[in-house]
């Protein structure tokens, strides 16, 4: 076996391109998204999904969404996974964000 490696003082920091906890930046015609699931362990709180106007019940799985652009994380949702994959289907009169 052999020696663990030193780590270099500059190696344990995050390049700022890096997506922590499965995050991930989706293309969508109305913009660029990033898109956080959340276990249902994470979350203690109720929420109520933009998409369909029902509660996210605690401890159920979702989604965390806010657009891509430098302030966005201001504008987070909490999402149904089916609705905000469905979101762009929903009629005139409904906020699609």
């Amino acid at each position: 076996m052999s020696p663990r490696k030193a780590r270099r003082r500059g190696d344990d920091q995050r390049p700022l391109s890096f997506l922590s906890g499965g995050e991930k930046v989706e293309e969508w015609p109305d913009g660029d998204w990033r898109v956080r699931p959340l276990s249902g362990a994470s979350s203690g709180k109720q929420y109520r999904c933009p998409g369909c106007d029902q509660e996210i019940l605690a401890g159920k799985p979702h989604l965390v969404t806010w657009p891509d652009w430098t302030g966005g994380d201001e504008e987070r949702r909490h999402w149904h996974t089916n609705c905000w994959r469905k979101r762009l289907d929903r009629g005139p009169g409904r906020s699609r964000y």
